[in-house]
């Protein structure tokens, strides 16, 4: 049997959308949950004394996104952590559109499948909003990133934004676009 490439915004739309309003009766396909947004945050705690490490970090999201990131300040001085108000402390990138749905699929297809001893997602890492979050420990596990050029490994916050109301609306919808939850 042949698969060909369908785009997950072609998918959602055909198979997802049909799919939800049978099983959760919406009568509008406008009333089913979509993802809204995917946000990226690497938290760079060593960056506020180091900023060619703020440069590194920044030049492989953005290779990993295909997007520039936002560089992300203390807000407040924080004495135990040696921050002072101001300091570059993180990186973030907002994905929509077009580069949401590539870097949804690259996630699902490539990235999760080489995480090792990966056995699934939480399904109990939703906000109760019907947003969900989770973390990768290294960034090694993006196909764009050699391990030889890396020279730390740095962990990321991923969070997908959904428009549905409950967590269990944005459960379906991201396991009908496969996302692996553990069972």
């Amino acid at each position: 049997m042949r698969y060909e490439y369908v785009p997950l915004k072609d998918r959602y739309k055909s198979e997802i959308i049909p799919q939800m309003m049978k099983e959760l009766g919406y009568k509008n396909p406008l009333q089913v949950p979509r993802i809204e947004k995917i946000v990226i945050n690497m938290g760079i705690g060593e960056g506020a004394r180091n900023s060619n490490l703020i440069d590194q970090h920044a030049r492989e999201l953005a290779l990993i996104t295909g997007q520039k990131p936002l560089v992300t300040r203390a807000k407040k001085s924080v004495s135990n952590f040696k921050i002072r108000k101001g300091m570059t402390i993180g990186l973030k990138v907002t994905l929509r559109g077009a580069r949401m749905y590539n870097f949804l699929y690259k996630l699902i297809n490539i990235v999760l499948p080489k995480v090792r001893d990966f056995r699934g997602l939480n399904p109990n890492s939703f906000d109760g909003r019907g947003n969900y979050s989770f973390g990768l420990t290294e960034q090694l596990v993006f196909p764009e990133i050699s391990p030889d050029e890396a020279r730390r490994v740095q962990g990321m916050d991923i969070t997908i934004v959904t428009t549905a109301k409950t967590d269990e609306e944005a459960k379906r919808l991201l396991e009908l676009f496969g996302v692996p939850f553990r069972r």
